[in-house]
């Protein structure tokens, strides 16, 4: 169950965080940044968990590893926020 629970929350999380980032109207830096942070945090908590399933599920694996990518591309866009 912790499985699907951190699965749902990382997806509700990076679509937030997506919306948030890619929105075209002015800017707001400090909300852009916190969500990325807890994107990537979402990210890297779901693929800790579905890495522990990798090897028995193949969907386990490929969320594990979409998971890796998420929280690597919140890590770079904060690194080209100014500060």
């Amino acid at each position: 169950m912790q499985c699907i629970r951190l699965n749902v929350d990382c997806a509700d999380v990076c679509t937030a965080t997506g919306s948030v980032a890619t929105r075209r109207s002015g800017s707001n830096e400090a909300v852009i940044r916190a969500m990325l942070e807890a994107c990537a945090t979402a990210c890297r908590l779901c693929g800790e968990e579905c890495e522990n399933h990798a090897k028995m599920h193949d969907h386990c694996r490929i969320c594990a590893e979409a998971c890796r990518n998420c929280e690597e591309a919140c890590r770079k866009a904060m690194q080209t926020m100014s500060h």
